[in-house]
């Protein structure tokens, strides 16, 4: 007895340094502009070593097949919508998109806290991994109503990745064109759903208690404090900014929820799509995390990495834009799904995040 208790300490204990040593710190939000324009975008941490991402374009009509932790075919679907995003690890999934119709689906880890049901043989036919939600639902469904629905009709489970060691824990945030977005997470093997009418996600712990722990900042403001008179001393700010005191700076997911949260939400009024994905990659250049400032790693796994921040998505999804930097180029590139013909295409195109792995630099410097 005493064996096999040691031994399941060891491997939890090891389960447990993985998690805490895997760099994962993504952050999530929105914005809405005056025409109506709904913009969700994300950073991508993850300090372990480069997630070698690449932009993926499904064409509408795709054969679609999800994987089971036995290695038997999964569920198997036809792609009714195009969509385009980002993989990992070079693998057929996606961890980020957008579809034709401008739902936009996005993946993030949530250790601790992710419990898929356990896998049943028998159902392999309608079971889908962690890592094929986000292509399931952005090529089957347009709204989010839609995909409370069809994630309803198929089993998530955990199938582990050999990159990590693990089946990777995950929750999901799902944003429709009307600014409408819930947040799907899986506790003791049961699906829950949360709407999320402020637009924003992090990670652990679950999504109802970040919401809950909003309440302990219900001081800020984005307007400055007054001065205040005490005796004959007369106290004034020291400066701008003074309405957020107390919004705390650290790199945890609670504390990056309420910063996305009042950030996003004391954003400067925005006219259109194009001007809120400039709003959009501004306020997400406060969640960038340098390489060992947070969970931290050892230099033999970070060769090649310049920040655990790897890239940041921006998705406008009233006008099917896609856009995007990375660590190693700040130049923004775009994909524009309007340009795209997704019925005339027949397989998977993959396009590298980086022609050349440097800042594209435009050099001023006077000329004789």
């Amino acid at each position: 007895m005493k064996v096999h208790i040691a031994k399941t300490l060891t491997t939890a204990v090891a389960v447990c340094s993985l998690l805490a040593n895997t760099a994962n710190a993504c952050t999530g939000l929105t914005l809405k502009a005056q025409d109506g324009a709904v913009v969700f975008g994300r950073t991508m941490e993850w300090g372990n070593f480069d997630l070698q991402s690449r932009v993926v374009i499904v064409p509408r009509g795709h054969a679609l097949k999800a994987t089971t932790p036995d290695g038997q075919a999964g569920h198997t679907w036809t792609a009714s919508y195009g969509a385009v995003g980002l993989d990992a690890v070079e693998k057929d999934f996606l961890v980020d998109g957008m579809n034709e119709k401008g739902l936009s689906v996005s993946a993030f880890y949530h250790p601790g806290y992710a419990e898929y049901r356990a896998y049943d043989s028998s159902k392999a036919s309608t079971t889908i991994s962690s890592l094929d939600v986000v292509q399931y639902l952005l090529t089957t469904t347009a709204t989010v109503d839609a995909a409370r629905k069809a994630i309803a009709v198929v089993t998530v489970v955990g199938v582990v990745e050999p990159s990590i060691g693990l089946a990777p824990p995950l929750h999901m945030m799902v944003t429709e064109p009307s600014g409408k977005a819930i947040v799907i997470e899986f506790a003791k093997g049961e699906v829950q759903i949360y709407d999320a009418p402020l637009g924003v996600i992090t990670n652990s712990p679950t999504y109802d208690w970040h919401v809950i722990n909003l309440r302990n900042y219900v001081n800020l403001s984005p307007v400055a404090i007054p001065s205040k008179k005490v005796e004959d001393l007369n106290f004034a700010p020291l400066g701008g900014g003074s309405g957020m005191i107390g919004l705390p700076g650290d790199f945890t997911p609670p504390s990056r929820f309420v910063r996305a949260v009042a950030f996003a939400k004391t954003a400067r009024p925005l006219a259109n799509g194009t001007e809120t994905m400039y709003e959009l990659f501004r306020i997400l250049d406060n969640f960038n995390i340098p390489l060992g400032a947070a969970e931290g790693e050892g230099e033999s796994k970070v060769k090649g990495l310049r920040s655990s921040t790897l890239w940041t998505t921006g998705y406008d999804t009233k006008n099917l834009v896609m856009q995007y930097h990375t660590m190693h180029n700040r130049r923004v590139r775009q994909v524009d799904l309007k340009k795209i013909e997704f019925a005339a295409q027949k397989q998977l195109v993959r396009l590298p995040l980086d022609q050349h792995k440097s800042q594209d630099i435009l050099d001023v410097t006077p000329r004789r």
